[in-house]
C-alpha cells in the first residue's frame, strides 16, 4: 500500500529500475484487432521459444532479479491495424508487421538472442522499407500523446504505468492543489469533452462543485456506440490507468467519492483489463479509502450497457446505471445539477478523462502547444473506409483532412478517387472533396460550420464508387433503429425520412421527396428531446447540401451514378460478344435470360432481379450494366 506522496515516488523509482533493467522488451499488440489476428498466440509462442533457449524472458517486472532481462509484454493497440498482428521491438523502435506464429522462432533466434532484425518483417511502402516505427508515414505525423502508452508498456501493469509517471498528476492534484485549483486548470487548458459536444471540461467541473448538494458523482461514458469507431475502447484496452487517473482527479475536483464506469458489454476484453486495473488501484492504495494516504476516498463501479446507441447520451446512460431502461429526459435539470441518482454528476468520455492528467502532470502552458487556439490537444481518430491504411490514429487538433486521408492514411484504395468522408458516425456530416473541405482544419468550432461534427471520431472514407444516397439510407436506418421512441420527432421523423430514401435508392422516389426529406430533417433538428435526436439528420442534410446531383440522377434519372443501388441496375447483352454457350442463362436465379446456343441470348428486364451473376459468369465479357 502506497500511504504519501513520498512513497509514490520512491515506489516510481523501483519500478523503473526493474523496466531499465529490461534492456529490451518486446511489445506485442494485444487490441482487439491484432487479438483476432492471433497476437495472444504470438506472445505465448514468444515466451515459450525465449525460455528455451535460456534467455532471462520476464512477463513482469521483476523486483528481485537484478540482471538484465527481457521483457515480453502484451501492449495496448498499436494503431496500424492494416498491418497487424505488430510487434514491436526497444530499444530500436524496430515494427514487425504482419507477424505469424511461424516468424516467432526466427525473432527470438535472430533478435532475441542476437540483435539482429527480421528485415522481412519490417513495412515497405513505395519500395522503401521502414524499420523504425515512427519513420513509417502512418505515425510520422501523429502525435501520440493519450495513446502515448498504447504499444509502449504491458497494458496490464500498474508498475509499468507508474515507471512512466503514471498517478504523478493525481499526487500533484491531492496534495499540492486544491479542487478549485484543479477545476480552473482543467478550464484555462481549454479541454473540450472528446465524446461529441466539445463542452469545455472545466467548466462542467466547476458547475458540478458548486451544486449545494454535497453527494456528488464521476461518470465515465465508455459505451461509443458509432459504426467503426473505436478509440476510447482502445484506451481502455491499453491504457487503463490513464482514464482511471482521470476520473479520480475529477472526484478530488468536485469532492465526489463514487465513480462509474459505463461500457458495452461488446467490449469484453475493455471490461477485463479495466477490472484488473481497478483491482491493481486497490491493492497500492490508489483506489478506495484514503487514497494514497490522504483523507480523500473514491471508488470506481463498473456498469455494462447492452448495447443502445441512445445510451450515449448523458442522461439515458445515468438512468440505464440506475437500472431503468435508457432514456433520455427533458432538460433542464442538467446532469451537472441532477444527473446520477439525482446527484450532481460530472460526466465525461474516456478520451476526455485520458487527457486530464496531461494537464495536470506537465501544465496548461505545455498542453496548449498542441492543437488550436480554441480546441487545443489532439484527437483519436478511427479511419476506415477505401483508405489504403485503416486504423487508430491521434493528431493535433487542426490537422487537415487532407493530412489523414493521404499522408497518414496513404491515399485511396487501388488509387481510386476520393470522393467524400462520413466523420461523427451516425450525428455527423459528410464532408465532399472539395478544396474547402480537404484542407479543412479538423477540430470543434471548424467542423461546425460546413455542417459536421468531430464526434467520438469515427472517420470512414469513401471513394468514387460510393454511392452519397446510400450512405444516408445506411446511416438513417441505423438512426431509426436505435431511436428509444420517447420523443415524436425522432420516433416518427426518422422513420418518415429512411422510407422516403428507401423509395429513392429503389427509383421511386420523386423531386418533391428531396423538399420533403429536408424539410423533416430541420424539423427533427430542432425538435427533437435529445443530442442524438438532433443530430440524426445530420447524414441526410449533409449529403443533400454536397451531392444533391446524385439525389437528382435518383429520382429524375433513374440512375445511380456510382452503380450500387442495386434496384436501378440494368443489365444487357453485347451481341457481338456473345458466344451463345448459354452459361448466363444456366446460372440465372429467376429464368431472366433466354435464346439459343450458338446464337446471341437476351435479358428480359421485366424479370430481372439486377443480382449481376451473369456478369461474373460471362467468360467473353459480353453481358454490361446499362
Amino acid at each position: 500500500m502506497i500511504r504519501s506522496y513520498e512513497e509514490l515516488n520512491r515506489f516510481r523509482e523501483k519500478c523503473a529500475e526493474a523496466f531499465d533493467r529490461q534492456t529490451r522488451k518486446v511489445l506485442v499488440c494485444a487490441g482487439t484487432g491484432c487479438v483476432a489476428g492471433g497476437s495472444l498466440e504470438i506472445y505465448k509462442k514468444l515466451i515459450e521459444f525465449g525460455k528455451e533457449k535460456n534467455l532471462n524472458v520476464q512477463i513482469e517486472l521483476d523486483f528481485e532479479d537484478k540482471h538484465e532481462g527481457i521483457g515480453i509484454k502484451k501492449s495496448g493497440c498499436h494503431g496500424f491495424c492494416e498491418m497487424g498482428p505488430l510487434v514491436k521491438i526497444e530499444p530500436e523502435g524496430w515494427l514487425y508487421i504482419k507477424v505469424s506464429l511461424d516468424d516467432c522462432e526466427e525473432i527470438v533466434e535472430k533478435t532475441l538472442k542476437k540483435g539482429e532484425p527480421v528485415e522481412r518483417l519490417f513495412y515497405e511502402y513505395e519500395g522503401k522499407i521502414y524499420p523504425e516505427q515512427f519513420e513509417i508515414p502512418f505515425y510520422k505525423k501523429q502525435t501520440r500523446l493519450v495513446l502515448g502508452n498504447c504499444g509502449q508498456i504491458d497494458a496490464d501493469s500498474i508498475e509499468e504505468f507508474i515507471a512512466k509517471g503514471g498517478y504523478s498528476a493525481l499526487a500533484r492534484a491531492l496534495f499540492e492543489m486544491s479542487p478549485d485549483d484543479i477545476c480552473n486548470e482543467i478550464l484555462e487548458s481549454g479541454l473540450r469533452g472528446r465524446g461529441g459536444g466539445g463542452y469545455p471540461a472545466g467548466k462542467k467541473w466547476q458547475q458540478v462543485s458548486r451544486q449545494e448538494e454535497k453527494e456528488r458523482y464521476v461518470v465515465c461514458n465508455g459505451d461509443e456506440g458509432d459504426p467503426g469507431a473505436f478509440m476510447d475502447r482502445s484506451i481502455m484496452e491499453g491504457n487503463p490507468h490513464r482514464m482511471i487517473e482521470g476520473m479520480i482527479i475529477a472526484g478530488v475536483a468536485t469532492q465526489s467519492h463514487e465513480g462509474y464506469i459505463y461500457v458495452r458489454a461488446e467490449y469484453p476484453l475493455a471490461v477485463e483489463r479495466l477490472k484488473t486495473a481497478i483491482k491493481e488501484a486497490q491493492r497500492l492504495g490508489i483506489l478506495g479509502d484514503s487514497v494514497l494516504g490522504s483523507d480523500f476516498s473514491f471508488h470506481i463501479h463498473i456498469n455494462q450497457g447492452a448495447g443502445a446507441f441512445v445510451c450515449g447520451e448523458g442522461s439515458a446512460l445515468t438512468t440505464s446505471i440506475e437500472g431503468e431502461r435508457g432514456m433520455p429526459r427533458v432538460k433542464p435539470p442538467r446532469t451537472v445539477e441532477a444527473g446520477l441518482f439525482g446527484k450532481p454528476t460530472v460526466l465525461n468520455n474516456v478520451e476526455t478523462y485520458a487527457n486530464v492528467p496531461l494537464i495536470i502532470r506537465d501544465g496548461v502552458d505545455e498542453y496548449k502547444e498542441v492543437g488550436t487556439e480554441k480546441s487545443p490537444g489532439t484527437k483519436a481518430f478511427a479511419i476506415t473506409g477505401n483508405v489504403k491504411n485503416t486504423g487508430l490514429i491521434e493528431v493535433p487538433m487542426g490537422t487537415t483532412l487532407r493530412e489523414i486521408v493521404f499522408d497518414i492514411g496513404g491515399g485511396i484504395k487501388d488509387d481510386k478517387k476520393f470522393k467524400a468522408v462520413q466523420i461523427g458516425g451516425p450525428s455527423g456530416g459528410c464532408l465532399t472533396f472539395d478544396e474547402s473541405h480537404l484542407d479543412l482544419p479538423l477540430d470543434f468550432d471548424s467542423l461546425k460550420k460546413v455542417g459536421a461534427m468531430i464526434g467520438s471520431g469515427g472517420l470512414v472514407v469513401m471513394d468514387e464508387n460510393t454511392c452519397m444516397v446510400e450512405v444516408a439510407r445506411f446511416f438513417m436506418n441505423f438512426t431509426q433503429n436505435e431511436s428509444c421512441g420517447k420523443c415524436v420527432p425522432c420516433r416518427e421523423g426518422t422513420r418518415r425520412m429512411l422510407e422516403i430514401l428507401e423509395r429513392i435508392v429503389k427509383g421511386e422516389g420523386t423531386l418533391e421527396d428531396l423538399d420533403l426529406l429536408e424539410e423533416i430533417g430541420k424539423t427533427v433538428s430542432d425538435a427533437a428531446l435529445c443530442g442524438l435526436g438532433k443530430s440524426a439528420a445530420n447524414p441526410v442534410l449533409s449529403t443533400l447540401k454536397y451531392f444533391r446531383d446524385e439525389y437528382i440522377a435518383h429520382v429524375v434519372d433513374k440512375k445511380c451514378p456510382a452503380g450500387v443501388c442495386k434496384a436501378l441496375k440494368s443489365y444487357s447483352i453485347i451481341s457481338d460478344k456473345c458466344k451463345g454457350c448459354s452459361k448466363c442463362a444456366r446460372n440465372c436465379p429467376v429464368g431472366a435470360i433466354k435464346g439459343e446456343i450458338k446464337n446471341p441470348f437476351i435479358i428480359d428486364s421485366a424479370k430481372c432481379i439486377k443480382c449481376g451473376a451473369c456478369v461474373s459468369m460471362c467468360p467473353f465479357g459480353a453481358v454490361e450494366e446499362v
